[in-house]
């Protein structure tokens, strides 16, 4: 039996569905696990010792795309497809691919594509988006272990990743601080800059901690924009880490602190300690799943809003003090 999986397309999502897909494994033991995934978020995949083998998936959804995906996933044979996606487009591609059974919730207008369609239930309150995951293999019938996040690491990418560190200066007997200032999804879920800036200024000052700052390629602006205003320099690696080189990073820190982002899913599934600055997003839907972790934000009237761009004039996040960030992270520095 060859089963492929579709994988989220969002790294923290990916990371969410990986509990879930162990789950898959361990009903059908005997059976390869295959990923299918977007290129950027196939590396969260590559360390699973219940993983067989990873197709990696254009950046694209075109009609030439699909086909010629379709095409690749085809010639290896799988008997079942799993979508922990969504999208038409993903259940199309393993229509596409002549895959006998595919699994998913039937959402977006897909129900005819699939051989086996889970209505998604909705919680009073709302539940994590893990659970959500996990709640598909429930509702296909099989077996589920409570959801948990983890993220395997190399101990020679453990290695690497503190001789980076020590190669940059930092001083492990002071406590490792990431910011991570991004969010993929938009602004509206970005805390402000100059706030990030004040906040390090103060765990400089009050902590002597070594500051680092991380994030994508398109986010090596605002990494800059935060250090400017800082006296003392922290380092700056926006844009210059790979993936798993970033999971390596966040594993020797003593801290994390993040937007509501992928990276914050990754630094608690490494169950690095994590602070997390909301606005307009739910943290019971999408916040840090485990401890330790804390989450600070405001309600405000228009909160949850889930925009991607703020319409009005961003209060949820502008509400934010730095020195009330720095009395919650202070906790896991003693």
């Amino acid at each position: 039996m060859k089963i492929i999986v579709r994988a989220p397309n969002w790294i923290g999502d990916s990371i969410l569905a990986t509990s879930a897909i162990e789950s898959l494994s361990k009903n059908f033991p005997q059976a390869q696990i295959w990923i299918a995934a977007k290129n950027w978020v196939k590396d969260l995949f590559s360390s699973c010792d219940f993983i067989k083998g990873i197709i990696p998936l254009p950046a694209t959804n075109g009609i030439k795309s699909l086909i010629n995906s379709a095409q690749q996933i085809k010639k290896l044979r799988f008997s079942t497809g799993v979508l922990f996606t969504n999208s038409f487009s993903s259940a199309l591609l393993f229509y596409l691919a002549k895959i006998p059974q595919r699994w998913g919730y039937s959402r977006d207008g897909r129900r005819l594509l699939l051989t086996k369609g889970i209505v998604s239930k909705r919680e009073e309150g709302g539940s994590h988006q893990a659970n959500y995951y996990m709640n598909l293999i429930t509702g296909l019938g099989l077996k589920a272990s409570p959801p948990h996040l983890f993220f395997s690491l190399s101990q020679e990418e453990k290695t690497k990743a503190k001789e980076m560190l020590l190669s940059l200066y930092v001083d492990f007997n002071q406590p490792l601080i990431i910011l991570s200032p991004g969010a993929s999804y938009g602004p509206s879920k970005r805390w402000p800059a100059e706030k990030f800036a004040r906040l390090a200024t103060l765990l400089q000052k009050k902590k002597k901690a070594n500051i680092l700052i991380v994030g994508y390629q398109d986010e090596a602006r605002l990494a800059e924009s935060i250090a400017s205003e800082m006296p003392k320099k922290p380092i700056s690696l926006a844009g210059k880490t790979s993936l798993r080189q970033l999971a390596g990073l966040i594993s020797h820190a003593d801290l994390f602190i993040t937007n509501d982002s992928g990276p914050m899913h990754m630094a608690n599934a490494l169950k690095t300690p994590v602070a997390a600055v909301f606005g307009p997003t739910d943290p019971i839907i999408t916040g840090p799943f485990q401890e330790p972790s804390v989450v600070i934000k405001k309600e405000v009237t228009c909160w949850p809003c889930s925009y991607r761009e703020c319409p009005f004039d961003h209060r949820c996040m502008l509400a934010i003090d730095p020195e009330e960030v720095f009395e919650a992270c202070i906790n896991f520095l003693k």
